[in-house]
């Protein structure tokens, strides 16, 4: 027997979610602190319209930065992997893109870990939205938006990951994570073109 019911893209009031889309590491010779996948600039290149549309139809955005202490209190057992340090506060390559066109009356959360909900007001924000589906956009799709995005269903939100709109540390892991957030939610996984005519949908309800 199957429990599975078929959801809107959008159920109640939606909230766009910007994860980690920040300034980033220059140029270097360097190898980067925090790999990505081929093609990861091209997809944080959508982001800005999908943030315009979601102001086009008053629907809320929160944007998050991870930042960490310059002491490095606080990365906890984050440098025991492949990621060396990264996004330390005060540098310019952790301050938010700015590309996405954050404004300074946005919404806007910092987060030490990986998940939007962890050690964060997060949550206290999202019922003062009266939020029921978070919309996911941002990197990296096997890190944070996963996390955020399980932390979500286990708040008991509607969680869409716009797949086009995220990247990972490497193929195969964003590949996996998309699996996996549909697992959890049957329909999380959507397009930037199908949340663009979502939220047109949802501003004639209003």
């Amino acid at each position: 027997m199957t429990h599975t019911k078929k959801r809107k893209l959008i159920e109640g009031q939606p909230v766009l979610v910007v994860i980690d889309i920040q300034e980033g590491e220059p140029e270097s010779d360097k190898p980067p602190a925090i790999p990505g996948m081929p093609g990861y600039q091209e997809r944080m290149d959508r982001a800005p319209a999908l943030i315009e549309k979601a102001r086009d139809c008053d629907i809320p955005i929160v944007f998050i930065q991870e930042a960490h202490r310059r002491d490095l209190v606080d990365f906890g057992r984050e440098l025991d992997g492949v990621e060396d340090i990264h996004l330390l506060e005060g540098d310019s390559g952790t301050e938010i893109a700015k590309a996405v066109g954050m404004r300074p009356d946005d919404y806007f959360i910092r987060k030490r870990r990986y998940s939007c909900f962890f050690g964060t007001d997060f949550e206290i924000l999202m019922k003062g939205l009266r939020a029921d589906t978070l919309i996911m956009i941002g990197g990296l799709t096997d890190v944070c938006v996963h996390y955020s995005f399980v932390d979500g269903h286990q708040h008991d939100y509607f969680c869409r990951v716009v797949e086009d709109c995220v990247a990972g540390s490497s193929l195969d892991a964003h590949e996996a994570s998309l699996r996996a957030m549909e697992y959890l939610q049957t329909g999380a996984r959507r397009t930037a073109a199908e949340v663009m005519n979502a939220f047109d949908a949802y501003k004639q309800t209003r």
